[in-house]
């Protein structure tokens, strides 16, 4: 069975490549009934923040995928200097006391890129342990083969076959002067340790990869394999440049889609279309139809565009790269009520909901998002929206929000549009709106007065289920020589204060007698 790896370094957020580096390794394991093992690549001590970690595991913990084991580089730091000292044993690595880079040095290529410095590479052996025994400082180097015409070559089973000049590849560390693992070193001796059948990541990891071989032939016992692997195709900004955080700022971060509404089922399928695709290119996918799907043999070698739009959210990074932003406390008297008796959201929570606005997202994620939350049964789709409404600040039970999702299921693509498409259900009062959207079609003000008046008596006396307000106000049309639309329209406005909202009598239902009269009551002064 597969035993694959993700290994995210904790220097920033979780990045939509890395989370897609993820998924791919998850879906393969799944797939094949293997080993999913999560493993934090800690070891720079100079970059590593403890608020990365948190905002890696948070956007992890929201994918819901899952892992089967867990490690942390930092705790394997015994493992890693014994893999370099058995590599240093074999004569395949060398101490190297000089400074980087510095002194003597052969060089290759145009752009001469270090290779070695022969007086450290060609240094005796008991010349190398004198100096070490009297505590010189030194980084150990491998000993990359030269001068016999090698070659470093493996398949890659996106790119295919990738063959290197062994004279071409210098002599990299493998343990830093301060006897600190270097990635590589730390990397393969992991992958080693922990048998990693396959490594499936980022397509910027393929020209390490020369050197992780010779790393893997040093360390394994004679005959072992090499591990599989493959690269991903990188994901690129519209303009073709790579996601960057610090060029595109949070808009690349996974909590930041996480905090815009979008359901993490529907993510996980978009990230999938992203350099992958299945055999019949179907798009709208569940977990269970993308782990029978996937296949490394379904992977584009092409990078994918990510079709965000830069905006001038960007310039927030400091409260969102590491996944969140402070939220404004509840009133000290737990009122949600102003003097007005106008309902006052949670200004923090609801910039926080509102910092990307819709057009900042790739028009197919929002598309794929509106799609899984049609998808969702009313219940469980309730149950993710009565989070981001309370979180907002809205009182509201677990049963009126199951009431009020059927009605606006179809007109949210993320799930925090359920603050504008169902405010009118949240408050007491009304914003205020403009009287004249009172008016119907073809009609005056006249014409909504005497529709609203009628409205309220007839409403006075109807049962507030469907099939009754349907016919009531149906009836009550009919009565006044009215169109249908004619009558609805000042009655819509009058109880969610504008034309665009749910079905009438669904709504009218959902607010109940009380609140609509009350409404209406309201719209007839407006008419005056």
């Amino acid at each position: 069975m597969p035993r694959v790896r993700f290994a995210p370094s904790p220097t920033g957020f979780l990045h939509v490549g890395s989370a897609r580096t993820f998924i791919f390794n998850w879906l393969y394991a799944r797939h094949n009934r293997g080993t999913m093992v999560l493993r934090l690549d800690d070891t720079d001590v100079e970059r590593n923040t403890e608020a990365s970690v948190t905002s890696i595991f948070d956007g992890l913990r929201w994918l819901d995928l899952g892992w089967d084991e867990e490690y942390k580089q930092s705790e394997r730091l015994p493992l890693h200097r014994q893999i370099a000292d058995a590599i240093f044993q074999k004569g395949l690595a060398y101490r190297d006391f000089t400074p980087a880079h510095v002194g003597d040095s052969e060089k290759s290529g145009a752009s001469q890129t270090w290779l070695f410095n022969p007086g450290m590479r060609e240094l005796s052996r008991a010349e190398s342990d004198r100096r070490a025994a009297t505590g010189e400082p030194f980084a150990l180097r491998f000993h990359v083969p030269r001068g016999r015409g090698e070659q470093v070559r493996f398949t890659d089973a996106v790119y295919g076959e990738q063959i290197k000049a062994a004279d071409d590849i210098e002599d990299f560390a493998l343990l830093r002067s301060d006897g600190m693992p270097t990635y590589h070193l730390a990397s393969c001796a992991d992958d080693v340790d922990l048998r990693i059948s396959h490594i499936i990541r980022g397509q910027d990891h393929l020209t390490n990869t020369f050197k992780h071989v010779l790393i893997f032939e040093a360390a394994q016992s004679a005959g072992a394999k090499l591990p599989q692997f493959a690269h991903l195709p990188l994901l690129v900004a519209p303009d073709g440049s790579k996601l960057s955080k610090r060029r595109h700022g949070p808009v690349v971060s996974v909590t930041t889609y996480r905090d815009a509404g979008f359901l993490p089922e529907a993510f996980i399928n978009f990230l999938c279309l992203l350099g992958w695709s299945p055999k019949d290119d179907r798009t709208h996918m569940t977990r269970q139809e993308l782990i029978d799907a996937f296949s490394l043999e379904g992977i584009n070698r092409a990078n994918a565009v990510v079709n965000f739009k830069e905006s001038g959210g960007s310039v927030e990074m400091g409260s969102v790269e590491m996944g969140g932003v402070e939220r404004a406390p509840s009133p000290a008297n737990g009122s949600s009520q102003s003097s007005s008796n106008i309902f006052v959201p949670n200004p923090n929570e609801v910039r926080r909901r509102n910092l990307y606005p819709e057009e900042t997202f790739d028009p197919k994620a929002l598309w794929l998002n509106a799609e899984h939350i049609r998808a969702l049964p009313v219940a469980d789709l309730s149950a993710r929206l009565l989070p981001v409404v309370q979180e907002a600040g809205f009182h509201i039970t677990p049963e009126r929000m199951l009431a009020i999702t059927p009605l606006i299921r179809e007109r949210i693509k993320l799930l925090r549009d359920v603050l504008t498409a169902a405010d009118f259900f949240f408050v007491d009062q009304l914003p205020p709106y403009d009287p004249a959207e009172l008016i119907p079609q073809k009609g005056d003000a006249a014409m909504a007065a005497k529709v609203l008046a009628r409205a309220r008596e007839v409403l006075a006396q109807t049962e507030f289920t469907h099939d009754a307000l349907d016919h009531a106000l149906r009836a009550a049309a009919q009565e006044l020589g009215l169109k249908a639309g004619q009558m609805f329209q000042p009655i819509r406005v009058a109880v969610c204060g504008r034309k665009n909202a749910p079905p009438l009598f669904e709504t009218l239902a959902v607010l109940g007698k009380e609140t609509t009269l009350r409404r209406i009551e309201q719209a007839i002064e407006k008419t005056r």
